[in-house]
């Protein structure tokens, strides 16, 4: 059965990977060959798996005792690309 600490190390992944696609392969596709279908289909997913994210950060903070540092730096990378993959090495492997 998964942990909840596992469910975010997910989460963290996927929203990463899911930005990723978004940022370097979806958004050029839409506006150099003109075809927003693949934004489109990204979108959702990707919208969905921030949310989670951030809502998993705002309920671990107290659980692994993040400084509010700490903490700004969990919700800063999900907007930065590959961000969420320095925070499962850095915050969420040892926990």
């Amino acid at each position: 059965m998964l942990s909840s600490l596992n469910i975010f190390r997910i989460v963290a992944l996927l929203e990463g990977v899911s930005y990723i696609l978004l940022l370097f392969i979806a958004t050029p596709i839409k506006y150099l060959l003109d075809d927003p279908q693949y934004v489109k289909l990204l979108g959702m997913p990707h919208g969905i798996l921030f949310v989670a994210y951030i809502a998993l950060a705002l309920l671990f903070k107290k659980e692994f005792s993040w400084t509010n540092n700490q903490f700004l730096i969990v919700l800063l990378a999900a907007i930065i690309p590959f961000g969420t993959f320095y925070i499962d090495r850095k915050y969420l492997k040892s926990a």
